[in-house]
């Protein structure tokens, strides 16, 4: 397909380390050991992208932690090691990128071979892009790869992208995608192919959530295939977070023959193709799903090996079990030895595990995972400002960490923005007030109190209707009668988005813009409560398009602010991420979005 060229479009220097991109890599081999000749590890750093003198200066105020600042340089396309090392010419040594490498580093000896059995849900696979929750992806993604990786430092390093580049306003990004990517198939991966997964995404007939995350792309046309390995994405206005938009978990590479059903094809005895390092051969819902290396079969070598943030894939399979709670019955497997690892379980099966006493080990990510107790503002009685009011005032979010994560979760605010987010403004949390609760629902004409059903599905575990059971019980004080339905995971994961009043599990996101698009933009596919509201829309994209952290925390306080004031939701708590491991695993990182990168896995024999 011939390049189309944008008038006035003008394509940043590509300078993210890879090993692909040769340009300044010696350079910034040289900055990050610290033997730069010539050019000092500030001028490296500004040259490489014209706003990282911005970020460089947010640095030396104050104004940019080491990891914001990180994050900052990775996500304008500046090598995290050369980044690393004149944040550490600033501050002093501290966490640099070291902690985000790949578990290849963290232990001598990975082998090849072996299998990791895992307990998780396992559902259907039908279109990548409309997933809707996180197992779904984690079975594919070792197949169907996508174009970046975030790790459990929230830092995103290229995937089946070299590299990128953004120009100086943030609304011109040019992708260089790697050379050395081959489909299973036996076919090269290109920009096409990316160009194909985009072009979907942004049909609205699709329905794909990306299509909010990547709201300023006014649609296909915006994407440009400049030539093989180039893709240049034309923003309608600036925007910080493409990279780390193109990690989430619905965005999964597909070949440019995918029908749109990844279970359908495996029923008719075809093998839906990717890039990944393993093969999904079997997948049945309700049961087991099976991936296996593939160099078992038959398949094209694998490239993940040449980048250390990715890894070679040293398994020879991965192996899910269905287990729909992420409780005692989750830990029991692993316990027993039936699985090597349960993907989730709760405090209660950790706690259990602990005094157990067995070689188990429990593992944990601070997280901005939460549970939104939301209200559809279109549907009755919530409709209503004043009722939606008075059934967040009568939440004291302080409560919620102890009694329903034994004191590892975090009180929130009801703006599903969490600390851990470095866009977080802090803002006052609302108290518990009882007595304002009475009076806004007597406004609301509910003179004699209300009865209210709120449906949960525990798609997370028994915290979810823990911390609905909570609700109810604080709520009835303000005469709010709430009946806490439970619902099979499966049903709500069906109709989550059509019940009148319901507890979501969101997991986590890298930053709080990325939740707030997905989950309250005008018209997004996520918008579980129908909020729409121009001013938070324009507000959260100029929020989106600043580099500086200070001022981007400072243009989130009018966006948390709506949300908390229209009383979308009841959000009382940050969920922690809890897992349990046998022994045998080795290199096993734990991500706050409970996303499984496998690559780097390796069992001990």
């Amino acid at each position: 397909m011939p390049s189309r060229r944008v008038a006035g479009a003008d394509p940043a220097r590509m300078t993210h380390e890879a090993p692909l991109m040769t340009r300044d890599a010696q350079a910034e081999r040289a900055v990050a050991s610290g033997r730069a000749e010539g050019v000092s590890a500030e001028n490296f750093l500004k040259r490489g992208h014209a706003r990282m003198e911005e970020a460089v200066d947010a640095l030396k105020s104050g104004d940019l932690d080491r990891r914001s600042f990180l994050r900052v340089a990775a996500v304008l396309g500046l090598g995290v090691g050369a980044a690393g090392a004149f944040a550490t010419s600033v501050l002093g040594p501290g966490d640099g990128p070291a902690k985000a490498q790949s578990a290849v580093a963290k232990a001598a000896g990975p082998k090849f071979g072996g299998a990791l059995t895992c307990a998780m849900p396992v559902g259907s696979i039908g279109d990548p892009a409309q997933f809707e929750w996180v197992a779904q992806s984690n079975i594919l993604r070792h197949q169907n790869e996508y174009l970046t990786i975030t790790g459990a430092d929230d830092i995103t390093r290229p995937m089946l992208a070299a590299g990128w580049a953004a120009s100086r306003d943030l609304t011109v990004w040019t992708f260089r995608l790697r050379d050395d990517v081959f489909w299973r198939s036996g076919a090269r991966f290109t920009a096409a192919d990316a160009q194909f997964n985009f072009a979907r995404w942004l049909d609205p007939t699709v329905g794909s959530s990306n299509r909010a995350l990547l709201a300023a792309l006014s649609g296909p046309e915006a994407v440009e295939l400049v030539d093989e390995t180039t893709l240049r994405l034309h923003l309608s206005w600036p925007s910080l977070a493409i990279p780390e938009s193109l990690h989430n978990y619905p965005a999964a590479i597909m070949p440019r023959d995918f029908d749109g059903d990844v279970l359908g094809a495996l029923k008719k005895g075809r093998r839906v193709d990717g890039t990944g390092a393993y093969v999904l051969t079997e997948l049945t819902p309700g049961e087991r799903a099976v991936l296996r290396h593939r160099r078992l079969e038959g398949g094209m070598s694998y490239w993940g090996g040449r980048a250390r943030h990715v890894g070679p894939g040293w398994l020879d399979e991965i192996r899910y079990v269905h287990i729909e709670s992420a409780g005692e019955s989750a830990a029991a497997a692993v316990l027993s030895g039936r699985v090597d690892l349960a993907s989730e379980i709760d405090v209660d099966a950790a706690a259990g595990a602990e005094k157990a006493g067995v070689k188990a080990k429990v593992l944990s990510a601070d997280s901005a995972q939460t549970g939104c107790m939301r209200m559809r503002l279109d549907a009755a009685p919530f409709d209503n400002p004043f009722l939606r009011k008075a059934v967040q005032l009568s939440c004291a979010p302080e409560e919620y960490p102890k009694r329903v994560f034994a004191g590892r979760g975090r009180a929130a605010e009801h703006h599903h923005v969490a600390p851990r987010h470095p866009d977080y403004y802090r803002l006052p949390r609302p108290a518990q007030n009882i007595a304002k609760a009475r009076a806004l629902l007597r406004s609301a004409g509910y003179r004699d109190g209300i009865d209210l059903t709120l449906e949960v599905g525990a798609t997370s575990g028994v915290w979810e209707v823990r911390t609905a059971t909570l609700l109810a019980e604080q709520a009835a004080a303000a005469n709010i009668r709430i009946s806490v339905k439970r619902v099979s995971a499966e049903e709500y994961r069906r109709n989550w988005k059509a019940t009148p009043f319901g507890l979501t599990q969101w997991t986590h996101r890298p930053l709080g813009t990325m939740a707030l698009a997905l989950g309250y933009r005008s018209g997004a596919a996520w918008n579980e409560t129908g909020y729409a509201r121009p001013d938070f829309d324009k507000a959260l994209a100029k929020a989106e398009a600043l580099i500086n952290i200070r001022a981007r925390r400072r243009a989130m306080r009018p966006v948390q602010r709506m949300l908390q004031s229209d009383a979308v939701m009841a959000q009382p708590v940050w969920a922690p991420v809890l897992k349990l491991a046998a022994p045998r695993l080795r290199g096993l990182d734990v991500l706050p979005t409970r996303y499984h990168h496998f690559n780097a896995v390796w069992v001990a024999r």
